[in-house]
């Protein structure tokens, strides 16, 4: 079984949140990283090749760990050509500037030079766009986004991202039927191969509006209670989705197996407890496993964990 985040002990019952997932070896590879360790670092990432959905997700968890600048220095210090170690690097200023310890500046330079280390990798324009959410103009997280695309179409994160970004767009004190993150959900749900997870980008988009409208006041806090999750659109999207989730679910026999899979069930969970369907969403949560995803979309100044246990004490009986 996964351990717990340093420093972050879990109660007995409770769902673990953990970034990495169900990815053992990233995993193992952060917690030799918190040790200095970045050899681990460096072996994983070989071993991930172009898988970029995976290379992005693994890259963004190690760049999460607050000592990763400092080993990734050290690891260029030993191999000055590792475009490996110089994403590493990029990604982890990225996230010293987002908790205010490194100017915005030094991280995009960084994100800028790992990207001409390796110019197929999608991984460094992804870092740049995760900063450009915080620290970024709308015409830069555009730029950034499309440079991701241009790698790789089917980038599960950057889409997720840009979903955020553009619900975040608020123009008046409604939730407008025609927002610009429908359109885009809509569009990259379409554009993607059938069996692609971003068939529940529009879920995304949804559920990042009720975000959006909550922290503003304009949509009740209890996302049951909203009826944001009972409008036309959100029955048709939901609808889509899970007909995507259960005709995948046929021929997939390891569900939950990729961080982008698990994310997006973790969505479908969420949006189905929200619709007062807790059978499906705990049928869902059950695929995924006992590490669930966080998804702060859905309970603004609420604890996630106290839904998640209803559901399964509900239909599953534990929790």
């Amino acid at each position: 079984m996964t351990p717990p985040p340093l420093g972050r002990p879990r109660r007995k019952g409770e769902p673990s949140f953990d970034p990495a997932l169900d990815d053992l070896p990233l995993v193992a590879a952060r917690d030799a990283l918190h040790k200095g360790r970045w050899s681990d670092a460096r072996r994983l990432l070989a071993e991930t090749g172009e898988d970029w959905d995976r290379r992005g997700h693994r890259l963004t968890v190690l760049g999460e760990v607050r000592t990763s600048v400092a080993w990734a220095q050290e690891w260029q210090l030993a191999e000055p050509d590792s475009a490996a170690a110089a994403a590493l690097l990029a990604c982890g200023t990225v996230f010293r500037a987002l908790r205010g310890q490194d100017a915005p500046e030094a991280a995009r330079d960084r994100c800028l030079a790992a990207a001409r280390m390796a110019p197929r990798d999608p991984t460094p324009w992804l870092a740049l766009l995760i900063l450009a959410r915080s620290h970024g103009t709308d015409d830069e997280r555009a730029r950034a986004f499309d440079q991701v695309r241009a790698r790789h179409p089917d980038h599960h994160h950057a889409h997720h991202l840009m979903a955020a970004c553009l619900a975040e767009h608020q123009r008046d004190d409604r939730d407008d039927p025609l927002h610009e993150v429908y359109d885009f959900a809509a569009w990259a749900a379409e554009q993607a191969p059938a069996d692609s997870a971003l068939a529940v980008l529009p879920v995304v988009a949804h559920a990042e509006r009720y975000r959006v409208l909550a922290r503003a006041g304009l949509a009740d806090r209890d996302p049951t209670a909203s009826g944001h999750w009972a409008t036309r659109r959100a029955r048709q999207v939901m609808k889509a989705a899970f007909d995507w989730w259960l005709e995948w679910d046929e021929d997939a026999d390891d569900a939950a197996c990729h961080p982008r899979r698990q994310i997006d069930l973790n969505y479908l969970a969420h949006a189905k407890l929200h619709e007062g369907r807790p059978a499906e969403a705990a049928a869902l949560l059950g695929r995924i496993g006992p590490y669930v995803t966080r998804a702060p979309w859905s309970y603004p100044d609420r604890d996630p964990r106290q839904a998640l246990r209803a559901a399964r004490r509900l239909v599953l009986g534990t929790g």
